[in-house]
């Protein structure tokens, strides 16, 4: 079973940051797939990011490439998404999702992510 909590969440003007935090436990292994999604409401859940804990090799949306940046702590078995640049239309509840064991395939297909954190909500003002 694998437990995933994300935090970190909250308001921002347009051209702040935020970080969120993707706390894992159970069983990750060491070459797993862990996604960072969002869901704006109205629209459906869309791929934000990805990395791959064997390598730590990474994927972005076009959305967000060169704004956000996800990042490994191994040791504490934790992934962040730093946001830089925010724009009000990344307003949405953040997930982080994890596929252990997994590549990460892209484009990201959330079917392919079998653990969901309960998510964390981000807020940009203009």
């Amino acid at each position: 079973q694998v437990q995933l909590v994300e935090s970190g969440g909250g308001s921002a003007q347009a051209g702040g940051s935020l970080r969120l935090s993707c706390a894992a436990s159970g069983y990750i292994n060491k070459n797993s797939c862990i996604g960072w999604f969002r869901q704006a409401p109205g629209k459906e859940r869309e791929g934000v990011g990805s990395i791959y804990t064997g390598t730590g090799s990474t994927y972005y949306s076009d959305s967000v490439k060169g704004r956000f940046t996800i990042s490994l702590d191994n040791a504490n078995n934790t992934v962040y998404l730093q946001m830089n640049s925010l724009k009000p239309e990344d307003t949405a509840m953040f997930y982080c999702a994890a596929d252990p064991g997994k590549y990460c395939y892209k484009p990201m297909d959330r079917t392919d992510f079998g653990y969901w954190g309960q998510g964390t909500q981000v807020t940009v003002g203009s």
